[in-house]
C-alpha cells in the first residue's frame, strides 16, 4: 500500500472528499487576493471582450484547477449581467501540482488569471457606464483550508471603439499561451486493467520531441480532467526504444462520474515542451480506453 494511504486511510479520504464538496459560505479572502479585471478599456456595442478573475496567492497558499483531483474545490464564477449580455465558460490555464496537506492535487500556487469571454448586446448606447457583477467561489489551502466567496464588480464605459488595457492585456496573453492544447505530432493510447491504466505517448511527426533512453528520467506529470485517475498516487514513467513514453496511472477510488468513461481525459505536462522548438508544455489527450 502507498505510504500516503497508510497515513490517510479510506475513512479519512471519504470524509475529506465530502468536506470538500460542502456548500461554500461567504468568507473573506484567506491566503489570497481576488479581483475582477478586463482586457479592454471599454465595451463596444455588439462586440465580445474578455474579462478575468485574477488570483494572487500569498506564499505557501494555493487554489484549485477546474478538476482539482481527489481533494479540493475548483474556483468558479456566477455572473449577474445586465440584460442582453452573455458569458462564456471560465477558462483555466495549465494546472500545477499542489498539495492539500500531504495529498497531491491539481491547482495553482502562482498568481493566476482565469478568463472568460463576454458578449455585449448591440443596443448599448455610447456614453453609458456598465457595471458587471459576479460572485466568485474558491477554496484556498496552506497549512489550513478556507472555502470562501466574494461579490465582485467591474465598471466599464461604452464607446464606439475600444482598446486593450495596457496593464492587463499582457497577462491575458500570457495565460492564453498557457492553455492546454492537442497536437498532431503525438499519438496517445490507453489500456485499463484492474485499477491500473497504462498510457502510451508516441511521437508521429518530425516536430515531436521524442524521449531518449540515455537521458535522465523525464519530468512528466499527468493531470486528470474528469477525476477518474487518482491525483495522489505515484505515476511510473518508462521510456521506450522508439522514443515513446509509457505512464502507469491508478484509477481513483472515489469517482464522481456516473459511468466509467470510454476515454482517458487528461493533460500530460512535460518540462521542456512536447515539440522540438520547446513549445506546448501541456498536451491535452483523450484516447479511447482499451479494456
Amino acid at each position: 500500500m502507498n505510504e500516503r494511504f497508510k497515513v490517510y486511510p479510506k475513512a479519512f479520504l471519504s470524509g475529506l472528499l465530502l468536506w470538500c464538496l460542502l456548500p461554500i459560505h461567504s468568507q473573506a479572502e484567506v491566503g489570497l487576493n481576488i479581483q475582477l479585471v478586463s482586457e479592454v478599456t471599454a465595451i463596444t456595442p455588439g462586440k465580445s471582450f474578455r474579462v478575468g478573475l485574477f488570483l494572487q496567492h500569498e506564499k505557501g497558499w494555493h487554489t484549485y484547477y477546474q478538476q482539482p483531483g481527489i481533494v479540493g474545490v475548483p474556483t468558479s464564477i456566477v455572473w449577474s449581467l445586465p440584460e442582453g449580455f452573455k458569458a462564456g465558460p471560465l477558462e483555466y490555464p495549465e494546472p500545477e501540482v499542489t498539495h492539500m496537506f500531504q495529498i497531491k492535487a491539481q491547482g495553482y500556487e502562482r498568481d493566476v488569471l482565469l478568463q472568460t469571454t463576454l458578449q455585449a448586446p448591440e443596443n448599448l448606447k455610447v456614453g453609458q457606464r456598465i457595471t458587471l457583477l459576479a460572485k466568485a467561489t474558491w477554496m484556498c489551502c496552506g497549512k489550513t483550508c478556507h472555502p470562501g466567496s466574494k461579490q465582485l464588480s467591474l465598471q466599464l464605459p461604452v464607446l464606439a471603439h475600444s482598446a486593450v488595457d495596457a496593464e492587463w492585456h499582457p497577462l491575458f496573453e500570457k495565460e492564453r499561451a498557457a492553455f492546454v492544447r492537442t497536437s498532431d505530432a503525438w499519438q496517445a493510447s490507453a489500456k485499463e486493467k484492474d485499477l491500473n491504466v497504462t498510457l502510451t505517448l508516441t511521437p508521429i511527426e518530425p516536430a515531436a520531441r521524442g524521449f531518449d533512453r540515455n537521458e535522465p528520467s523525464p519530468e512528466v506529470n499527468f493531470f486528470t480532467e474528469d477525476g477518474w485517475i487518482n491525483s495522489d498516487q505515484p505515476q511510473i514513467t518508462t521510456v521506450q526504444a522508439d522514443g515513446s513514453l509509457t505512464l502507469t496511472l491508478t484509477r481513483a477510488e472515489f469517482f464522481m462520474g456516473k459511468h466509467i468513461p470510454k476515454k482517458l481525459f487528461g493533460i500530460v505536462q512535460r518540462k521542456g515542451g512536447w515539440l522540438k522548438n520547446g513549445s506546448l508544455r501541456s498536451l491535452k489527450i483523450s484516447p479511447t480506453l482499451i479494456r
